[in-house]
């Protein structure tokens, strides 16, 4: 199937899932996942992911060849970049969503960068997203306690025309236990307002059933990434302890990905099927 946008895919479904990949078994494991449960998804390939690897191209090449692959819709996507340099290369290289991140910007020059990127997305049918904050630490605008106002979302899309705005409504990166809580009646009142897709990221924090709710408060794409690379990294853990001589690594990231694997349909049909 060839590849497609994030708003094809919620053209059929309440929800999609973002997934990010590290690393190929990542790819692997997500679109496995997507086929058994015949939901489509989004693949994420962050900033600090690019920088990890070196280079865009080599994971984010065969992620588009994975993705081309499926049976199942699915996009790819370049997620929270700071680089106006990487977003480019990320469009012409074939990916079909990016998110620009200018959340730690003050708003106007938001506005300014996220406006340039949008045109140049949307020249190529690119799906646009961004996010709207203020000058903060590691998590800018997901930072505990920052919320995002309707006045500022609606003002940031209306101003951007970004396709998703990412929302922050008590959710956080890099959480490994769940216990952010949600500002349910906040996502009620921005879902109202604006009218695009709104994304919830750092949602491997945040409790089963919180996600669930939020879907029905109006979040339509869920981001989650630390919570399975925790389950990733155990599974190696746990081939690892069992023999200590394996030297081959297939022996322990063949069982990553079948764990992997199980907790992306398990959230597939929790949340967007």
């Amino acid at each position: 199937m060839p590849l497609v946008s994030t708003a094809k895919i919620l053209e059929s479904q309440k929800c999609v899932l973002a997934v990010n990949v590290v690393t190929l078994e990542h790819a692997e494991a997500f679109v496995s996942a997507s086929q058994i449960t015949g939901t489509g998804l989004v693949l994420q390939l962050s900033e600090n992911a690019v920088k990890y690897h070196g280079s865009l191209a080599p994971l984010g090449a065969a992620m588009i060849q994975i993705a081309s692959a499926a049976e199942t819709p699915i996009a790819v996507h370049l997620d929270h970049a700071t680089s106006r340099k990487l977003v480019t290369e990320a469009i012409n290289l074939g990916f079909t969503s990016v998110m620009f991140d200018g959340s730690n910007l003050d708003f106007e020059q938001n506005v300014s960068e996220t406006l340039a990127v949008v045109a140049e997305g949307h020249a190529k049918g690119v799906w646009v997203e961004a996010e709207i904050g203020e000058i903060g630490g590691k998590d800018g605008v997901h930072a505990p306690g920052v919320k995002t106002s309707v006045q500022d979302a609606v003002s940031f899309q209306k101003a951007t025309g970004v396709d998703g705005l990412a929302v922050a409504v008590g959710s956080s990166h890099a959480m490994v236990e769940k216990q952010a809580t949600l500002d349910l009646t906040r996502i009620q009142e921005i879902a109202a307002a604006v009218p695009v897709p709104l994304v919830l990221h750092g949602s491997s924090g945040v409790p089963r059933e919180q996600l669930v709710a939020a879907v029905e408060a109006g979040i339509r794409k869920i981001n989650i990434s630390t919570e399975l690379n925790k389950t990733f990294t155990e599974a190696i853990r746990e081939v690892l302890a069992v023999d200590e001589a394996i030297v081959d690594p297939r022996k322990y990231l063949t069982v990553s990905k079948s764990q992997l694997e199980a907790h992306v349909v398990d959230y597939l049909l929790l949340l967007c099927s």
